[in-house]
């Protein structure tokens, strides 16, 4: 039997933290070796197994990442969850002590990722950001990219729970940042708008590709990517209903950023979507 890979997971309080931590409880490829969330919470000292619904385990919640690097049971990998700043930080330090991260947090600036991206190629580790990690989600960037080829105009409607801090979501912004690939102006200007509403119209983005932002309760995360054309319209939308469908993509991502020594975005990297194109056209030169 192989080693399992030992991972620590950070806002192990937050509906993330706490699904993916009884998943690797369960998994026979790794091993959950360390928990945190925010320093000198009132979970901090609990039994992992027992604050996410599972078995005891014996492994208990630390005050903070660092805390967990000076253990006997050093982790391998870090699946990060918590707000962008932090998220970021921890990145960064797990680089600096050879710990590979990965991170699902939403609303990492450019500049943030730059820099985790300068401090993986220094250390030859990998290192992975992922807006979404439902293969569905990313199935519906991947097809609205291929779509934006072929339409001049497109809207994102992205529909989150009424605690989500950053808008547009993560995966809104990495689907503006495909169809801006496919296509390098969308949404044409026709008449002068006159907005009786500030921001009524949305927010624009990327290639002029526009972008709403609805907080509701009782949504989880949806997303519908909508093209127009004379005489149709085509809709792509995926729908998240619970935490389940995450955990496949956790999984893979833990498994795969063992294998680069780079930061990369988004889990259609992951998955390789896109990659017989790439090999298409290398081919055809």
């Amino acid at each position: 039997m192989s080693k399992k890979l030992k991972v620590a997971v950070g806002g192990i309080n937050g509906r993330m933290g706490k699904s993916s931590a009884k998943v690797l409880l369960e998994s026979d490829e790794f091993e959950l070796v360390g928990a945190f969330g925010k320093k000198a919470a009132h979970y901090v000292g609990m039994d992992v197994g027992q604050l996410v619904g599972a078995a005891s385990n014996g492994v208990l919640v630390s005050d903070s990442f660092e805390e967990i690097l000076h253990t006997a049971n050093k982790p391998d990998l870090v699946f990060e969850n918590s707000v962008a700043d932090v998220s970021i930080s921890i990145a960064k330090e797990a680089l600096a002590a050879g710990v590979r991260p990965v991170t699902g947090t939403s609303g990492i600036s450019e500049e943030a990722l730059n820099e985790l991206a300068a401090a993986a190629s220094k250390q030859k580790l990998g290192a992975l950001a992922i807006p979404n990690f439902s293969i569905g989600a990313v199935l519906m960037m991947e097809f609205a990219r291929q779509a934006g080829a072929y339409f001049s105009n497109v809207e994102i409607v992205e529909m989150h729970h009424t605690k989500k801090l950053d808008a547009p979501s993560g995966t809104a912004m990495h689907t503006v940042k495909k169809l801006a690939s496919a296509n390098s102006h969308y949404n044409e200007k026709e008449v002068d708008e006159h907005e009786l509403i500030k921001g009524s119209r949305g927010g624009e983005g990327l290639a002029g590709v526009r972008v709403h932002s609805l907080r509701l309760p009782g949504l989880i995360s949806h997303q519908e990517v909508i093209f127009g054309s004379p005489g149709e319209l085509l809709t792509v939308r995926h729908d998240s209903f619970n935490m389940d469908c995450f955990l496949k993509g956790i999984l893979l991502s833990l498994k795969y950023v063992c294998t680069i020594d780079e930061l990369q975005i988004g889990l259609d990297k992951v998955l390789g979507l896109g990659q017989k194109e790439k090999e298409c056209a290398s081919a055809k030169k």
